[in-house]
């Protein structure tokens, strides 16, 4: 018989495993699932790359002709 494949959560590190019977997967429950959430909305988390933010304001766009 195949063993099923397992995963570890990213927010405790438990063992889940990935099918039907883990409906939260990658996470272990809806708990873990909503703290890595709160983590990306507090900006905890971030995807690398460079800050493009405050590089160009809408003020400093050229007038669009009609």
């Amino acid at each position: 018989m195949k063993q099923p494949l397992t995963v570890t959560c990213p927010t405790c590190r438990a063992p889940v495993e990935w099918g039907p019977q883990s409906p939260h997967r990658p996470f272990c429950s809806e708990r873990c699932k909503l703290i890595d959430l709160g983590a990306w909305a507090a900006e905890a988390h971030a995807i690398p790359g460079e800050n493009l933010e405050d590089e160009l304001f809408s003020g400093e766009l050229p007038p669009r002709g009609h």
